[in-house]
C-alpha cells in the first residue's frame, strides 16, 4: 500500500479523501438502523459508526451526516431505538440509507417501550434518549443513554467492509 499524507489544515483535496476512506474501509463495522417518530411516524436512517460509550452510565454513540433529512426529524422527540441488523438484513440497510420518507413501507416492526420502531428480525435493539451531540466535520456525533434494550435471538450480524457488504467467518455463535 502507497503511503499517503492528508495535510492537516484546509480541506483535504480528492486524492487524500479517496486514500482515508480506502484505509477506513479496512476496518469492518456493524450496520443498525437507527429508528424514532418524527410526525407520529416511523422514520430511519442506517449508520455504520455505532459504538459502546460507557457501562456506567450506559452510553453508546453513532455519527450521522450533517446532510441528513432524516436526523433532524427524529432528534425532535429526545428519542432514538437502535435496531442491530442480522446478515440477512442488507434490504432493511439499503431502505434505511435511501432518501426519502417512505422507509418503513412494508417494513414489519413492533414497538419498544416507548412506542418506537423495533425492526423485525433485528438481532438486538437498545431503546435511547438523547444525551449529548457533538459537531465533528461532515458528520456530528450523537451520545445516547440506554433505557431499554433487548436481544432477539443469536445471529450473525449484518458487516459493512469495503464498500460493501460482508460476512462474519467465524464458528457460530457459542461454539469455540
Amino acid at each position: 500500500m502507497t503511503p499517503h499524507t492528508i495535510r492537516t489544515a484546509g480541506t483535504p483535496t480528492a486524492p487524500e479523501q479517496a486514500a482515508f476512506r480506502e484505509v477506513m474501509g479496512r476496518f469492518a463495522t456493524g450496520v443498525v438502523a437507527v429508528t424514532g417518530l418524527a410526525e407520529g411516524s416511523p422514520a430511519g436512517l442506517a449508520v455504520n459508526s455505532f459504538t459502546s460509550v460507557s457501562l456506567v452510565p450506559p452510553l453508546v454513540s453513532f455519527c450521522v451526516a450533517r446532510t441528513s433529512r432524516t436526523w433532524p426529524r427524529i432528534r425532535g422527540t429526545g428519542l432514538v431505538c437502535i435496531n442491530i441488523l442480522r446478515e440477512d438484513q442488507r434490504d432493511v440497510s439499503r431502505r434505511m440509507a435511501a432518501a426519502g420518507s417512505d422507509k418503513f413501507r412494508g417494513l414489519a416492526w413492533s414497538a419498544s417501550p416507548s412506542g418506537l420502531p423495533l425492526i423485525d428480525g433485528a438481532i438486538g435493539w437498545l431503546e435511547c434518549a438523547l444525551d449529548d451531540e457533538h459537531p465533528a466535520g461532515d458528520h456530528a456525533i450523537v451520545v445516547t443513554r440506554v433505557r431499554h434494550l433487548g436481544a432477539r435471538e443469536a445471529d450473525r450480524p449484518l458487516l459493512f467492509y469495503r464498500g460493501g457488504y460482508g460476512r462474519l467467518a467465524t464458528l457460530p455463535y457459542g461454539e469455540s
